[in-house]
């Protein structure tokens, strides 16, 4: 079982940094800085098992758990606390490996991205509506994830809730050709994904009528049970578990905002 800097660091390693990807298709702006080939990674101090890494290939981008032996441009932190600081928007100043060499260019390149991620933070509430389009798709995606990372990283919650569980499917959804995601749990395993899960019935599925209700709910802005009443959210399926998924995600933004005051 993880504590809860590890468990974090993967939320934001494995859940959050992933969105890159998203952001680059959502806004071609940032694609087109990218550079042909490199690997930038994030890594902390003598935790081989802590890291993720950006890779570029001919353009394009993809990004993987784990830490590269020869990375071009290193972002190593002194301990995870500081790697969850610097993702959740607090101060810490990570060492630059290879920040003297020719790879100077990935960080340049990359840094606009990454400060796009900065939508994803509690206080960044936007009012213009394809900002908050993209911010919904963005925490749909990313908490969706993170409650598979709190179970696979042991978190005792999620433990208990997938332990002896069937097959079980959890969906959200945005009406009206908006983002959708899936949490599928059996037998103490887990796994996320992005769209609708067509193979089985959902177990309990969060539909949101309208995206500015989906935002409202999803930056917690509404309380679940204010947003049910409210029409922002209905949910179909098992209510009493309904809740308690709604109580984990919650807790997500707890742990993860917790970092950067």
């Amino acid at each position: 079982m993880l504590d809860r800097d590890h468990l974090v660091a993967n939320i934001f390693l494995r859940a959050a940094l992933p969105l890159t990807k998203v952001m680059a298709e959502e806004k071609p702006m940032y694609k087109k800085l990218f550079p042909k080939h490199g690997i930038l990674q994030f890594s902390v101090k003598g935790e081989p098992d802590v890291g993720a890494m950006m890779l570029f290939e001919d353009g394009e981008l993809d990004v993987k758990p784990g830490v590269h032996p020869q990375p071009d441009l290193n972002v190593e932190f002194k301990n995870v606390v500081d790697l969850n600081k610097f993702f959740a928007g607090g101060m810490a100043l990570p060492k630059m490996k290879g920040l003297l060499s020719l790879h100077l260019h990935l960080l340049v390149r990359v840094l606009p991205l990454l400060l796009g991620l900065k939508i994803l933070l509690p206080t960044n509430i936007p009012s213009d509506p394809d900002k908050k389009a993209l911010k919904v798709k963005l925490l749909l995606f990313m908490v969706t994830n993170a409650l598979s990372q709190l179970n696979k990283g042991g978190d005792e919650g999620m433990s208990k809730l997938t332990k002896n569980s069937p097959d079980r499917i959890f969906q959200w959804t945005v009406e009206n050709g908006g983002p959708c995601a899936y949490l599928r749990i059996k037998n103490g395993k887990s796994k996320a994904g992005r769209g609708t899960y067509t193979r089985r019935r959902p177990f309990v599925h969060m539909i949101f009528p309208t995206m500015d209700g989906a935002f409202k709910v999803l930056t917690s802005q509404a309380p679940l049970v204010d947003a049910v009443k409210l029409g922002y959210v209905k949910t179909e399926g098992a209510m009493e578990y309904s809740k308690e998924i709604g109580l984990h995600m919650q807790r997500i933004e707890e742990m993860t905002s917790a970092y950067g005051k």
